[in-house]
């Protein structure tokens, strides 16, 4: 049986300079990386967390309005949306623009990855008795 050699053959392999290097180079990226999901993760659960926090201020002004209990000063409790629970307070102030009117805010607060985040949605009512006067020119 014949085998064939060739000649002036030579072992293909990196050297150590060129292993260290790559070795220096995922070092720095992979913290970057994995910083960049962190963030990115972080992102995606406030952003879900935050339109369900806006469906409960809306659900928690609407409601005081039909029912007219925002005028009985600042009111606050705790609901839930799906697995997670909300924090929220309601408050009214007179707006300066009309006297008959007020300014209704429901806050809600929520947290995310251990820190806090809220939303605030306003509107205005009219005091309960008296109407809101539309003047027009």
């Amino acid at each position: 049986m014949i085998f064939a050699t060739r000649k002036n053959s030579c072992c293909a392999a990196f050297t150590l300079a060129e292993v260290l290097a790559a070795m220096m180079f995922l070092a720095i990226v992979i913290p970057a990386a994995v910083e960049a999901m962190h963030l990115a993760s972080l992102a995606g659960e406030v952003a879900a967390r935050k339109g369900a926090a806006v469906r409960v201020a809306d659900r928690i002004l609407n409601e005081s309005l039909v029912t007219t209990n925002w005028s009985n000063g600042t009111q606050s409790g705790t609901t839930s949306e799906g697995a997670q629970d909300f924090t929220w307070t309601l408050t009214t102030q007179s707006w300066p623009e009309d006297s008959a009117m007020q300014v209704v805010t429901a806050e809600v607060k929520f947290t995310a990855q251990g820190k806090d985040y809220s939303v605030k949605l306003n509107t205005l009512a009219a005091q309960p008795g008296t109407t809101a006067l539309n003047s027009t020119q």
